[in-house]
C-alpha cells in the first residue's frame, strides 16, 4: 500500500535507537527555575478557556505501565523515572468536549540551587515516542552537565505510544501484507491497484482513529500539548530538544509562543519553508549520497558484496535487490524478504554509520540467498516487536504528514515526483519506471493544518540549529534555512549520520551543553569534525 516514491520517516537518533549581541538577548531569556522559588500561576497565565488543562496537577508515578516492549518495562522500571498522563482537548476549539491524554517520562535532577528546570526532548518521526527517548538518553546524561542541572522530560505527542487515543490504522497483519506489496508496477493496471489500497489505508485510519484524532493529529496541535506540559512541569518559559522531525515541533512551537522560548536546540532540521516535493527529492538525494559513502568505504573492503569499483556499486547493488520483485526471499520464519523490505533495511543501515558493517553483511547474506539479516533491519525500521506487533510509528507518521502537507491530487503532479525521486536516488530505482500513483493523503478525509511558510517569531530566544554536512535524511542545507528563519545560531557537524547532539561528538556536546545551560550561541561558521 505505498505509492512510489515512498517518504522516510525520520528516524530517531543513533544514540536513542541503540541505547535509546545575541548573547546579551539569550541569556536575558534563560530565566532559571530553582527549587522553593515562587514561579506564575500557570492557570492564570493559560488561554483563555484553557485554564483547567494548563493549572493540572501531574500525578507522577512507576513508568513500567507507560512501556511498550519487554525491553522498555525492563528499563522502565528504575524508581529514578517517573510517569504522568497530562490530559489535554483533543479539538482546541473545543476544549470543552473530548479529551486525550499525553504519556510523559522525567528523570528528576538532583535537588540543588544550579537547578535550571525540564529539557523536553522530541526524538523525531513523526511517530517515534519521546518517553522511550528520555528514558535512555537520561541514562547517558545522569553524569553530565545537563543531566545535573535539568530534569530530562519525554511526551508521546498525541496519537503516539502510549498517549491516547493511539492512532491506529493498520493491523500487524495488515501491515506485514502491506510490506510484502509489490508496487513497482507503473502500468495503467498498477496504478489503479496501488492507489486503491492507497485510498483502503485512508479509509482504515478513519475508521479506527477516528475523524477527530485524524484533523488533529498535526504538528500544530502537537506544539499546543508542549505548551500545556511546560506549564504543568512548572516552567516559565521552555528549555527545548528536537531531533529531526522534533525540529519542525519546535519551530512550530517558537511561532505559536515565541515569548515562551527559553532556549532550543534544533538537530537535523526541517526547512519550515519548503515544499514536501522540493523535501522529498532532497531526501532522496540524501540517502543517495549516504549510499555512495557506504558504497566507498565497502569498496575498500575484500568481503564488499557490492564490488570493488565505486562506479558500479549502485548497479551492483540494483542487481542484487531487484530480483525480489519477482521473487521474494523465503525466511527461516515463514516471511518473505519483499523488495520494499530490502530497500527499507538499506534505508535503515544508511541512518548511521555504525550500521554499515550490519548492512556490508546483510547484502553478503542477500547475495548467498538469505534474507534474514536484512530483514531484521527492515523490521527496526518499522518498529515491529518480536511478537508480530508492531508499535504505533508507523501509522502515526501517516496521518501526521497527511495531517501537515499540502496534498498530491494530479496524478500527473505525482508522476513528475517519481520520476525526479528515481533520479535523485537511482539506487532506490526498481527499474520498472516511474508510477504516477497518489499516496494516501490524497484520498485524506480531513484537511491539512499547516502548510509551508517561514515562521514568524519576534522576540524569539535565538535556538542553536545543528545540521550535518551529510545527513541522509534531513539535508545540511535545511539547517541553514532554518537557523536564518528563525534567527538561530548554526553549528556545523561535519559526517555523514542523522543529528549529533549527545551522540559521541565532545565538539557538539560541548558547544549545545553552554547553550542550553547559559545561552552561549554557537560562534559564526563554528563547525565540527566527522566523529
Amino acid at each position: 500500500m505505498r505509492a512510489a516514491p515512498a517518504r522516510h520517516r525520520r528516524r530517531p537518533s543513533a544514540l536513542v535507537a541503540a541505547v535509546l549581541g545575541v548573547a546579551a538577548v539569550v541569556l536575558g531569556a534563560c530565566a532559571q527555575v530553582v527549587p522553593g522559588v515562587a514561579v506564575p500561576d500557570p492557570a492564570a497565565a493559560a488561554p483563555p478557556g484553557l485554564e483547567r488543562f494548563y493549572g493540572q496537577q501531574l500525578a507522577w508515578g512507576p513508568c513500567v505501565p507507560f512501556a511498550g516492549t519487554p525491553e522498555d518495562r525492563q528499563i522502565f522500571a528504575d524508581p529514578a523515572f517517573q510517569c504522568a498522563r497530562m490530559e489535554v482537548p483533543l479539538d482546541y476549539a473545543r476544549p470543552g468536549e473530548r479529551t486525550g491524554t499525553i504519556a510523559v517520562l522525567r528523570h528528576a535532577a538532583p535537588a540543588s540551587p544550579e537547578r535550571i528546570g525540564s529539557l523536553v526532548i522530541n526524538p523525531g518521526g513523526p511517530g517515534a515516542s519521546g518517553v522511550q527517548t528520555a528514558a535512555y538518553l537520561s541514562t547517558s546524561l545522569a553524569q553530565t552537565e545537563v543531566g545535573r542541572r535539568f530534569d530530562i522530560v519525554g511526551f508521546d505527542p498525541r496519537g503516539v505510544g502510549a498517549s491516547e487515543p493511539t492512532i491506529r490504522c493498520l493491523e500487524p497483519a495488515e501491515r506485514d501484507a502491506d510490506r510484502r506489496d509489490d508496487d513497482t508496477d507503473a502500468s495503467p493496471a498498477g496504478v489503479a491497484q496501488t492507489e486503491a489500497e492507497e485510498r483502503r489505508t485512508a479509509e482504515l485510519c478513519a475508521q479506527r482513529s477516528g475523524l477527530d484524532l485524524l484533523a488533529n493529529a498535526g504538528t500544530r496541535d502537537v506544539a499546543r500539548d508542549m505548551d500545556v506540559l511546560r506549564a504543568t512541569l512548572g516552567d516559565p518559559r521552555l528549555t527545548y530538544l528536537g531531533y529531526s522531525y522534533g525540529t519542525r515541533i519546535g519551530s512550530t512551537y517558537a511561532e505559536q509562543f515565541p515569548a515562551n522560548v527559553r532556549a532550543m536546540v534544533l538537530d537535523g532540521a526541517l526547512d519550515p519553508d519548503q515544499d514536501p516535493t522540493a523535501e522529498l527529492i532532497e531526501q532522496g538525494r540524501g540517502f543517495q549520497g549516504a549510499f555512495d559513502a557506504f558504497a566507498r568505504d565497502c569498496a575498500s573492503r575484500p568481503d564488499c558484496p557490492l564490488g570493488q569499483d565505486p562506479a558500479r556499486t549502485t548497479q551492483a547493488y540494483q542487481q542484487l535487490t531487484r530480483p525480489l520483485i519477482d521473487a521474494p526471499l523465503p525466511l527461516p520464519d515463514g516471511r518473505v524478504l519483499s523488495y520494499a523490505d530490502a530497500q527499507q533495511g538499506t534505508i535503515n543501515a544508511l541512518y548511521v554509520e555504525t550500521y554499515w558493517p550490519r548492512l556490508v553483511r546483510a547484502l553478503n547474506d542477500l547475495r548467498a540467498g538469505q534474507g534474514a539479516a536484512l530483514m531484521t533491519l527492515a523490521d527496526e525500521y518499522y518498529e515491529r516487536n518480536r511478537d508480530g506487533t508492531y508499535a504505533s510509528s508507523q501509522d502515526a507518521f501517516e496521518v501526521v504528514r497527511c495531517a501537515d502537507d499540502p496534498r498530491v491530487t494530479d496524478p500527473a503532479q505525482s508522476l513528475a515526483r517519481a520520476q525526479a525521486y528515481n533520479e535523485a536516488a537511482p539506487f532506490l530505482d526498481s527499474g520498472r519506471g516511474a508510477s504516477s500513483a497518489r499516496d494516501s493523503c490524497a484520498f485524506w478525509p480531513t484537511p491539512p493544518t499547516s502548510q509551508p511558510h517561514v515562521p514568524q517569531v519576534p522576540g524569539l530566544a535565538p535556538p542553536l540549529v545543528v545540521s550535518t554536512t551529510g545527513d541522509p535524511a534531513t539535508p545540511y542545507q535545511a539547517g541553514v534555512e532554518l537557523a536564518r528563519a528563525l534567527g538561530g545560531s548554526l553549528l556545523t557537524k561535519v559526517g555523514d549520520e542523522h543529528t549529533a547532539v549527545f551522540q559521541s561528538s565532545p565538539c557538539v556536546d560541548d558547544i549545545a551543553t553552554r547553550y542550553l545551560i547559559d545561552g552561549t550561541p554557537a560562534p559564526p561558521g563554528a563547525t565540527c569534525p566527522a566523529s
